[in-house]
């Protein structure tokens, strides 16, 4: 007699080649629209998933879980932030959570790069002003920008990710401040200095934010912070919900910054009209993780945390609190 294969919910289309390992150990259901599952079709479509493989826009909460019943075993969460995950409430029910930690490193990493590069050189202004047919010429003050090599650099948040971006750093010869919860052990620092917040602040020319989303990072650039950067600072965002968008436009409207880059946003898909209307603000529809390879990691390890957990054992990379 064949055993029944264990249920698995997707939630999105995922990179090719990530999901027929799945297929072949489990009975999967696929999201196959490109855009977020409707709320009233997840909690219709998880009734019975023993597995749920997740993105950013699905809710993890009670009334996920009670649809869900006592079968469910694991959320794997395609993205290494899990703030749409109630983690204690999956610990109670004996759910395990999980994340795709390191696989995207490096890509976010020259996503920051590139957006810092674009919003110091007003990448973007030029762009726009040749692709409008509006005439110019060269000339020596035209559409000048800010120099990065030798200038400090702050970084707010020096996880993976945010090394990755120090890193990079050595190349312009700038030197590297940072600001994490704790402070790192001098061979993961790589000549780094921390600073207190307010002090890293007051430092940088040029910040970029790289830590996570929690409640105790929520807004936690707000307008009185993003004044504490010297004036005419560059900051670049690459996890929404931390900096305060209505304020960075303000900042930017008034010239206290010289510009900004914001690679996702608090609420995705909106952008802020007041953004947009910023000639001096970057802005990209987050493609920090956008490669094949990248997308394609992600994936992979989101599968080995269903196909662990499916199996008897423990997630691979596994978000705390996890069930006993």
């Amino acid at each position: 007699m064949t055993a029944t294969r264990p249920k698995v919910l997707v939630t999105r289309p995922l990179a090719p080649g990530v999901l027929p390992r799945l297929a072949a150990a489990c009975e999967v259901t696929v999201h196959e629209e490109d855009g977020p599952m409707p709320r009233k079709e997840l909690l219709e479509a998880v009734r019975g998933a023993a597995g749920l493989l997740t993105t950013l826009d699905n809710r993890v909460d009670e009334e996920l879980l009670a649809a869900a019943g006592p079968g469910l075993r694991i959320v794997a969460n395609h993205a290494v932030g899990y703030h749409n995950v109630d983690v204690a409430a999956c610990a109670a029910r004996g759910v395990a959570v999980s994340n795709t930690p390191g696989v995207l490193t490096e890509s976010t990493a020259d996503m920051a790069w590139a957006l810092l590069l674009a919003a110091a050189r007003r990448l973007g202004e030029g762009e726009r002003l040749l692709r409008s047919g509006q005439p110019w010429i060269w000339a020596p003050t035209f559409m000048l920008g800010m120099e990065l090599s030798g200038t400090p650099l702050g970084i707010l948040g020096m996880g993976r990710i945010g090394q990755a971006v120090a890193r990079r750093a050595a190349g312009f010869g700038m030197p590297v401040s940072y600001h994490n919860r704790r402070r790192l052990d001098p061979a993961e620092e790589q000549g780094a200095q921390w600073l207190p917040l307010d002090e890293l602040l007051a430092q940088s020319p040029v910040l970029v934010v790289t830590c996570p989303l929690s409640a105790g990072t929520r807004h936690l650039l707000d307008a009185e912070r993003i004044g504490q950067l010297p004036p005419g600072a560059v900051l670049v965002s690459m996890t929404a919900g931390v900096v305060d968008e209505v304020a960075l436009a303000a900042a930017l409207d008034s010239g206290a910054l010289f510009a900004a880059a914001v690679d996702n946003f608090e609420h995705e898909p909106e952008v802020p009209a007041a953004l947009l209307a910023q000639e001096r603000a970057v802005l990209a529809p987050h493609l920090g993780s956008a490669t094949v390879r990248t997308r394609q990691a992600m994936g992979g390890l989101a599968v080995d945390n269903l196909l662990a957990v499916l199996a008897g054992g423990r997630p691979v990379t596994p978000v705390s609190p996890q069930p006993s």
